[in-house]
């Protein structure tokens, strides 16, 4: 069917009929099919930002979905309107050797695994890293009812088209075949990164992906207007695991042989140093409330003695710990010390709270006992180590979670008792008979 705009419309007509373009946004996706150039689709997308207007700042409607299929889009253009509304920071401080390792891989049509403790950057790096290498991507979290059907797709009943003799299918796409779908259309380089799999049956979520990585011509499915869904190389796949070299090693053999596993780890210390700072400058810059330095000594103690230990401490590190966690403190208290209703009275406990909120529940999450016993330690040592915050509301979480797990064990250790005294009155009986 012909445009009813023609096929040289121009910056001149679209300013003409600008009134019309903002109301209706099936004009703009004529104005974009009959750009006469693309000064046209700047003056639409990067000038007047039509796109948000009519679609918000997220998702790919009509007018964005014209941008991606015109012939004459540039690069830029596309990149522009498949990432609105992406908030990824421009400079990730990971190593080197991981950010070129990664690149590396992904070049060679490799899927990805970041992997490393919890609070590393690895989701952030993963869409830095997609967006570098790809014009958009999607992010899927995984969960632990996930199964393959929910990376390739599946068929079930469309129960609004069936009739009471005869039921009707239709075909669901996965996380992994949407992105297919969407590098296809568009010609483009997308990407699908799986964040926090460890949650799933690894194994069981990421089979379909073994066979197809050794064979592209492998087809996971069909969509309901006859297409198949195939592995393609437009298409980047970044998976990431919270966990621990041990894990690692546990891992099915499977998937270390068809994925590029890339660990992010330790930051340098003057990384390390330098995201402190910037997050204390950017989101405390303006608040005297509280001490940079000491605040930053704070961060600087806390880390050191969770992931290395300390010449103080009997005994050793508590566990891997990242350094973003650290974001989401400056973040709180940049909002509750300006907040007469929060903290803006007492700025020392604003400290202690945010470590309760932010840092201890994350510590305790995957701890031990002996792991807890640790953080209770630490936290109080912290508390008298730094008389300028009150870290008691942190410390005081520690310990709470630590007597409530003595007395579980406590209550473990009576029942196994209980146990163990039955068996023997059983063993007495019977030898007694």
């Amino acid at each position: 069917m012909s445009n009813p705009l023609g096929d040289n419309y121009t910056v001149q007509d679209a300013r003409e009929n600008l009134k019309l373009l903002r109301g209706v946004d099936e004009e703009v996706v004529s104005a974009i099919e009959a750009a006469a150039s693309t000064d046209l689709l700047n003056y639409l997308i990067t000038e007047q930002r039509l796109d948000v207007h009519h679609e918000g700042e997220q998702g790919i409607g009509s007018i964005r979905r014209a941008v991606l299929k015109s012939p004459i889009a540039t690069t830029e253009l596309k990149r522009a309107v498949i990432t609105r509304g992406d908030d990824t920071p421009e400079m990730i401080l990971v190593p080197d050797d991981v950010r070129r390792n990664a690149q590396a891989a992904l070049k060679t049509g490799k899927p990805v695994v970041l992997y490393g403790p919890t609070g590393t950057g690895k989701t952030t790096f993963a869409r830095r890293l997609a967006l570098e290498h790809c014009f958009g991507y999607s992010v899927h979290t995984a969960t632990q009812s996930w199964t393959a059907k929910d990376i390739i797709g599946r068929i079930s009943p469309n129960l609004a088209d069936s009739r009471r003799d005869r039921v009707r299918y239709r075909t669901e796409l996965g996380d992994m075949t949407e992105g297919v779908q969407r590098a296809r259309e568009f010609d483009i380089e997308y990407a699908t990164i799986l964040d926090e799999i460890t949650r799933a049956d690894i194994s069981q979520i990421l089979g379909p992906l073994y066979t197809a990585i050794e064979n592209r011509n492998q087809t996971f499915i069909g969509t309901d207007d006859g297409e198949t869904i195939e592995l393609d190389r437009r298409l980047s796949i970044i998976c990431i695991m919270n966990m621990s070299d041990r894990t690692v090693n546990e891992l099915d053999n499977a998937i270390t042989r068809r994925f590029a596993m890339i660990k992010l780890d330790e930051y340098a210390d003057e990384d390390r140093e330098a995201l402190f700072e910037m997050w204390i400058e950017t989101d405390l810059g303006d608040i005297p409330l509280i001490d940079h330095d000491d605040l930053f000594k704070l961060f600087e103690a806390d880390y050191k003695r969770i992931n290395h230990g300390s010449d103080q401490a009997t005994r050793g590190p508590i566990m891997r710990f990242g350094p973003m966690h650290y974001r989401d403190v400056t973040a709180f208290l940049q909002e509750s010390l300006q907040d007469k209703d929060l903290y803006i009275d007492d700025p020392d406990e604003a400290v202690g709270q945010a470590f309760r909120t932010f840092i201890v529940p994350r510590l305790l999450n995957s701890a031990a006992f002996p792991q807890i016993e640790q953080i209770e330690e630490h936290y109080h040592a912290l508390n008298d180590q730094f008389d300028e915050f009150d870290l008691e509301p942190a410390a005081d979480l520690a310990r709470r979670e630590l007597e409530a797990e003595r007395r579980g064990r406590t209550r473990a250790q009576v029942d196994r008792d209980e146990h163990r005294s039955n068996r023997q009155c059983v063993h007495i009986r019977v030898k007694n008979i």
